[in-house]
């Protein structure tokens, strides 16, 4: 048997061409397009600008590497070695020690971990920024129009 399509219904096609076209979807749109953008400013601030000036605060707290150095090993590291198979040497603090191959190591970067939550904290703080600006123009607009429409209607009273 076939089913008689109901004129009411628009089907998939029409619906999505109704969602699309609302004004809600396409100001959203333009939001996240804004927003990657911001976000892209943001994160350049804070590892050009943010991030050297705290690993220079923790450089001056805790040693020579400030945020590079906050990792966690997972495991056994992979040392790096030369061509011939021996290990290459690097001086910590006065100390020769084995230098590590990063690439090849398993461990947890507690530095992007930092460096992400300031970008998070700085997005935040600066999109709150913007929007209380934006109410503040939005409630002294109210207040003109309020203003406005009161003195308009004491004119026409004066008028009778």
């Amino acid at each position: 048997m076939c089913r008689k399509k109901n004129p009411d219904k628009k089907g998939f096609f029409g619906e999505f061409k109704e969602f699309i076209t609302r004004g809600n979807v396409i100001d959203m749109a333009v939001g996240i397009i804004i927003g990657g953008a911001f976000t892209a400013i943001i994160t350049a601030l804070v590892q050009g600008v943010f991030q050297p000036l705290i690993n220079w605060i923790i450089s001056a707290i805790a040693g020579k590497n400030g945020l590079e150095a906050a990792r966690t090993i997972l495991g056994q590291p992979v040392y790096k070695l030369t061509e011939t198979g021996e290990h290459v040497y690097e001086v910590v603090n006065g100390v020769t020690v084995w230098k590590i191959d990063w690439d090849n190591t398993n461990y947890i970067n507690w530095g992007a971990v930092i460096s992400a939550v300031i970008n998070f904290l700085l997005v935040a703080l600066i999109l709150f920024l913007i929007i209380k600006a934006i109410n503040h123009v939005h409630e002294k607009g109210v207040a003109a129009k309020e203003k406005l429409i009161g003195k308009n209607s004491e004119e026409k009273k004066e008028e009778k």
